[in-house]
């Protein structure tokens, strides 16, 4: 029996409260680290080092953190992973009230904080899907995109206005945006008919033999890697996820956004905090457009030219010494990464089977991972090496080869005009 609607309204109220508080902490802790990192060393190698600790995680514990999320209650792994999170930010506001001159402790923090996240993420990624019925899986995806793009343009600027007027009053305020999220995300309530295991499957997607019971008692090797031979049979899903990948890795600016800021745009912790949000703002206007009208037609060739878009825009980035238009640079790359991460987040869930979709997830999470934070460890190497602007163009440049590139080497991916129809096991 479907349970009433509010019921299912109020779980998604919910986790969207949940996801926008740990967004927001996410994103105002990242930058006032960024900011606090280079004010102690003056090194862009120690902002992609700061990716780097953050990531690294993610990519360790891969085969647990995914079977993890399959296995038990997704909003208690979510939570556990968020007060791991606190304990870790805790260290840092601990650290910091020290007015310390070594930066090697917050890379252990952070490498500590990735921990906690690399358990929360896919749990928490899991739960749109879980919540709602399949056809209703686009609707609550483009609202958790909004949450993410409402927290780019809030994490930010707070963390910009706490870090200038003090330096550990962003923590306290991360510590409290997570502790919402823990308990938010505990009121959320599966939907039946998302919990049964009617396999979503697409044309596109090809037959789907889900063998693995989610009750199971114990993980197999075997099992833990399902998530990725499940996506290494599927080349839509692995083009989506590689292009970006490929994309960000080498396209990521924001992580030597510190060092544009105080080097070539000359502006301070408001400026940076103004200039990531101005990403937010982006994103959030096509998410919104997204969520009014998602894209339904030539979703493939939409994706590959927002790709391009975005290394197009990255290069003005790295060029101009004028702060509007490095303002409206992050305006329209982040607007274009908007469109990637709606279809990304769309064509997952939907052509995965819900007894895969934690491994998967986690899979995808690692991809999702080496493009931001391996990304801002590249351009940390590429920055030192290259300056700051050097790196931020090159990387534009690469983004727009991949962009070319995937259109050759993934025609599936190209040529998909729509998202899947759910189908129900047994189904058509």
């Amino acid at each position: 029996m479907v349970e009433p609607t509010p019921t299912r309204d109020w779980s998604v109220v919910a986790l969207l409260l949940s996801l926008t508080c740990s967004s927001t902490a996410l994103m105002l802790q990242e930058t006032v680290l960024g900011k606090q990192v280079f004010d102690i060393s003056g090194r862009e190698l120690d902002l992609g080092l700061l990716g780097l600790a953050e990531f690294a995680p993610a990519l360790l514990l891969v085969l647990v953190t995914g079977s993890i999320a399959d296995r038990f209650d997704r909003r208690r792994v979510a939570a556990a992973g968020l007060v791991g999170q606190m304990v870790m930010t805790a260290g840092v506001l601990a650290y910091v009230a020290t007015k310390p001159t070594a930066v090697g402790p917050i890379f252990g923090l952070v490498f500590g904080f990735g921990i906690a996240r690399a358990f929360s993420s896919p749990a928490a990624r899991a739960l749109p899907a879980d919540i709602v019925e399949p056809e209703r899986v686009p609707w609550v995806v483009a609202r958790y995109s909004g949450t993410w793009q409402l927290a780019s343009i809030v994490g930010p600027v707070l963390g910009g206005f706490l870090y200038a007027g003090d330096n550990r009053a962003p923590y306290v305020a991360v510590l409290l945006l997570a502790g919402t999220a823990a308990l938010a995300v505990l009121v959320v309530r599966p939907h039946p008919r998302a919990v049964r295991e009617p396999a979503i499957v697409a044309e596109l997607a090809g037959p789907i033999d889900p063998t693995i019971a989610p009750d199971q008692p114990k993980a197999r090797f075997g099992e833990a890697v399902e998530g990725v031979r499940f996506i290494r049979t599927q080349p839509v899903l692995l083009g989506a996820i590689s292009l970006d990948l490929f994309a960000v890795l080498f396209g990521g600016a924001v992580a030597l956004l510190p060092a544009l800021c105080k080097d070539q745009l000359h502006v301070g912790a408001v400026g940076l905090g103004w200039l990531r949000a101005a990403g937010g703002i982006g994103a959030a206007s096509v998410t919104f457009c997204l969520a009014w009208r998602p894209l339904r037609r030539n979703v493939g060739r939409n994706l590959l030219v927002a790709v391009g878009v975005f290394g197009a825009a990255t290069i003005v980035l790295g060029v101009t010494h004028q702060y509007a238009l490095a303002f409206l640079a992050m305006l329209v790359l982040s607007g274009a990464d908007a469109i990637s991460v709606f279809v990304r987040a769309t064509l997952v869930p939907l052509i995965t089977p819900t007894s895969k979709r934690g491994r998967v997830l986690a899979v995808e999470n690692v991809f999702i991972g080496a493009s931001n934070e391996l990304g801002a460890f590249e351009s940390g190497v590429a920055g030192q090496l290259l300056g700051p602007a050097g790196a931020v163009v090159l990387g534009g440049m690469a983004t727009l080869a991949v962009a070319g590139s995937w259109s050759a080497l993934f025609p599936d991916l190209r040529c998909v005009d729509g998202f899947p129809d759910p189908v129900e096991e047994g189904v058509g």
